[in-house]
């Protein structure tokens, strides 16, 4: 039987781990579909360096739009990263009636909406099971496994850069530079790691995760976000001490007509699945309302865990294209938009549990002050560290409260940092813990 060819954009990490797999398991590939998948050509500017692979130099293009334009051509793999040129290859290789995948999770974070439309629009299926959770295959289980689920809420630990700083953080005593600067050494960070450790990264793969889950089309002007670079050692070892790890944690969960959709350091209980998460790994906590709760692990990142999704997408598209259909599995997951039947909701609206940490004068009455802005507030004080400890005058104060609306949280912390008696901004960490949830509907233990 005819095989199924193949282009190639984009011949860095995982491009080139792409071509070890198709060549390893080219036998069991072809066992399992009935075909060959053969790869025809890749495009990369450097075509010089020696990727450790044996490929006949013909294979070899800095023209990529000779491969999107090549007949012979059935299914575009698109690894180059970024916005564009990404984004046009994308739209041109649609137009020239090729399938896609890709794993540029900032572009379809960013620019989805004009893509699934244009593939829609082509009859071509755009698979991006490896824009997130690299070989976890969170796309295919959330659109295609557990269809038949509402999703009450999905909460991952989403980059494993950050995971792994502070898991040597919380481990091994590590301050946030020096951290990081172990990730950078071990390859587990970029040069430039700030995508990585402002959230963006997560962001961007909670974006397409709340799309698939509840219809939305992705939009990351509707997340909020926060990174991981302000978390002091300090607050690690306060954590530890009431119980709980700092996790930087995407969370999305269903409030009926509004969704959730925010991505921040959050501290959970160290009895917690998601808490048990360390170094590179990343995860998905899912409940849904027929299956009830389920977790997927795995490297969310590297070579050959991503490489792996890839190929998986291509298995998936080049049997349809056997079968002679396209768009079997909507790209979002439903067959038609239904994106006006709920909304993001503002990140002042959410209600949760608080970590606060203040630096106060070492003076009687401190506390109950303190006590009084936040009962002004409506929020109540479930437990107190008060160390004895003074740090240039201060004393470290450390509180976790009940539940309350973050607008609420918001204007207390702003009448504490004016009080006379503290010392700059309070530290704030929100709590995911089902031990203190009074007014929220369950979301169980993540």
């Amino acid at each position: 039987m005819d095989g199924i060819n193949i282009g190639l954009l984009g011949f860095g990490t995982i491009g080139t781990g792409v071509v070890k797999t198709l060549a390893r398991n080219r036998r069991v590939l072809e066992q399992r579909l009935g075909f060959p998948l053969t790869l025809k050509m890749i495009a990369d500017l450097d075509i010089e360096t020696d990727r450790g692979i044996d490929i006949p130099r013909t294979m070899l293009t800095k023209d990529a739009d000779s491969i999107i334009k090549d007949p012979e051509i059935d299914i575009i793999i698109e690894l180059i990263g970024g916005i564009e040129p990404a984004k046009t290859f994308i739209l041109d290789a649609l137009d020239s009636g090729k399938h896609v995948v890709t794993a540029n999770k900032a572009l379809l974070a960013t620019h989805g909406k004009e893509i699934f439309e244009r593939a829609l629009a082509r009859k071509r299926d755009l698979y991006f099971e490896a824009a997130v959770g690299g070989g976890i295959p969170i796309i295919k289980t959330l659109r295609e496994a557990l269809v038949a689920n509402n999703y009450a809420f999905i909460y991952g630990i989403l980059n494993g850069t950050c995971n792994y700083i502070l898991s040597e953080m919380t481990d091994n005593g590590l301050s946030f530079a020096e951290a990081l600067k172990k990730a950078k050494s071990l390859g587990y960070a970029e040069a430039d790691p700030t995508l990585d450790i402002d959230g963006t990264d997560a962001a961007h793969k909670l974006a397409l995760v709340t799309s698939i889950a509840y219809g939305l089309p992705p939009d990351m002007g509707k997340i909020y976000v926060e990174g991981i670079s302000g978390i002091e050692a300090l607050d690690i070892s306060y954590a530890k001490e009431l119980g709980y790890k700092i996790k930087l944690l995407a969370l999305a969960i269903d409030r009926g007509k509004t969704i959730e959709a925010r991505v921040h350091p959050t501290l959970i209980p160290f009895n917690y699945l998601l808490a048990k998460v360390d170094g590179v790994f990343n995860a998905f906590y899912v409940r849904g309302d027929v299956v009830d709760s389920t977790l997927y692990y795995g490297r969310g990142a590297g070579m050959m865990p991503t490489a792996s999704a890839v190929v998986s997408d291509v298995a998936d598209i080049a049997r349809n294209i056997k079968a002679g259909i396209a768009g079997r599995i909507p790209h979002l997951g439903y067959m038609k938009d239904i994106s006006n039947q709920k909304t993001f909701m503002d990140i002042e609206d959410i209600i949760s549990n608080y970590y606060l940490r203040i630096n106060a004068l070492d003076r009687p009455g401190v506390l109950a002050k303190v006590a009084g802005v936040l009962g002004k507030r409506d929020i109540s004080i479930v437990s107190v560290i008060q160390k004895s400890e003074v740090i240039s005058g201060h004393v470290p104060v450390v509180m976790l409260t009940s539940e309350a609306k973050e607008s609420n949280i918001r204007m207390a912390i702003k009448e504490i940092e004016s009080l006379e008696e503290v010392l700059g901004s309070p530290v704030v960490f929100r709590v995911e813990d089902k031990k203190l949830k009074n007014r929220r509907p369950d979301v169980d233990q993540v």
